[in-house]
């Protein structure tokens, strides 16, 4: 089965006519949201009859006591078939308990199935529970189990604080065993496909922008950023195990490159190198509106150079992060960073001046839609200091179709835009592509 966590999506009036449509009393939905719990959703094939269609239902539940989930016998579903949208009904599946009991900070599942007129249904889809907001996951994707959780990214390397909207939740008043939940059949993995068997796939994940962008009239017209972050010790809650502080211990791995596409040859005049060992922190849902987080870091940054030309520094951080969702399915994250650089900094021993030890990272976007992120730093003993803001859009929504990558635009003002430069005041403004915004 595959899980895609974290980015929920709303089908509004469209959802709400599909259950008009239904006679009254055949579909029971769920009512008021309780705080904490998210929803996962996996497809997957086989089971009672070779042709059965099954959708396993994941309840997350990241807060401090036990929860209880009414199941309804039947919930509507949204299924996407290469942009032909309709709702269907799914059925809660034999052997399914009409509630389960979610454990604090632990897993719960419940499956359904298809209706039996909506067993012939194309691998091309993608389907959703919206009255769960659950995200979108292709009919045919390979029973595979990853780590569900929030997804969460941004420019700076602070992860991005997931507003999400909590399930909406029925309780019971008697709590019931939860259902055992047999495997099923699974299809044999594609050759070339790696993942499979590699721990490896499963623990490396997305962390700051990688992108391309390209500027002429500088001595740095391209900008490329790669970046990926690796959970050290894999994760307890997906094997359905309680959550350690080990969850969270990471290696995140960022490296800018400056390209002087200008120049004799295209040398590229700076590469930044960023390793980072960081510990983020289990998000905690206040209210509907707000869910926090912190990230703490150790940060080394270098060029790689020798001579006058090297670079080199140190910083411990921590970043406190809030998420707030808006209307119309936008989210705002907001996330201070306060740093303290150790070590060594012979290389660059005024760096501070020019960097400061504060910076406020902001982002506002739609999931499937405009995206904006602004990182601030300054230093109020010297008034220097930088802003840079990305803009980014889905190419495929401008081209009707086409690569699956962002419209990316880049701007930066200030001082600092790379190690080998940080005392040089510039404005740079660049357009290309980005792979993770």
């Amino acid at each position: 089965m595959n899980i895609i966590a974290g980015k929920y999506r709303r089908s509004g009036m469209r959802s709400v006519a599909a259950l008009l449509s239904i006679s009254v009393g055949c579909v029971a939905t769920p009512v008021l949201a309780q705080d904490g719990i998210e929803a996962f959703i996996a497809i997957m094939r086989g089971g009672e009859e070779a042709r059965a269609v099954l959708v396993e239902v994941r309840f997350l539940n990241n807060g401090a006591t036990p929860r209880i989930i009414a199941l309804p016998d039947r919930i509507v579903a949204d299924l996407d078939d290469r942009g032909k949208r309709r709702s269907i009904l799914l059925e809660r599946a034999a052997g399914t308990a009409t509630d389960v009991t979610v454990a604090s900070n632990g897993f719960a599942r419940a499956r359904y199935r298809l209706a039996e007129k909506e067993g012939a249904v194309m691998d091309g889809a993608t389907l959703s529970i919206p009255a769960w907001h659950t995200p979108q996951v292709a009919m045919g994707s390979p029973a595979i189990v990853p780590e569900a959780g929030p997804e969460m990214a941004q420019q700076t390397g602070v992860e991005r604080v997931a507003g999400a909207t909590p399930l909406p939740l029925q309780p019971s008043s008697q709590p019931s065993a939860q259902p055992s939940v047999q495997s099923s059949s699974l299809p044999a993995p594609p050759p070339a496909d790696r993942k499979f068997g590699n721990a490896f796939a499963d623990n490396l994940a997305v962390y700051a922008p990688i992108y391309a962008v390209y500027g002429p009239g500088t001595d740095s017209e391209a900008r490329i950023q790669i970046s990926f972050k690796y959970r050290l010790f894999g994760s307890r809650r997906k094997n359905d195990l309680p959550a350690s502080w080990r969850d969270g211990l990471h290696f995140a791995y960022t490296q800018r490159m400056f390209w002087d596409l200008g120049a004799e040859s295209y040398p590229f005049r700076n590469v930044d190198y960023q390793p980072e060992l960081i510990y983020v922190a289990p998000s905690v849902t206040l209210d509907h509106r707000l869910s926090v987080s912190a990230q703490l870091g150790l940060r080394h940054e270098s060029n790689g150079r020798d001579g006058p030309e090297s670079r080199s520094i140190n910083s411990f951080y921590i970043a406190p992060m809030a998420g707030i969702p808006l209307d119309h399915g936008y989210r705002l994250t907001v996330s201070p960073r306060f740093s303290l650089y150790v070590g060594d900094k012979s290389d660059n021993p005024d760096i501070i001046r020019y960097r400061g030890n504060g910076e406020l990272f902001v982002e506002v976007g739609k999931d499937d839609g405009l995206h904006l992120s602004t990182s601030t730093r300054f230093d109020f003993r010297t008034g220097r200091g930088a802003i840079s803001a990305d803009l980014s859009y889905p190419l495929p929504r401008l081209l009707g179709g086409g690569p699956d990558v962002y419209l990316f635009g880049q701007s930066f003002m200030g001082y600092g835009e790379n190690l080998l430069d940080y005392r040089r005041n510039v404005t740079r403004f660049r357009i290309g592509v980005a792979l993770v915004r």
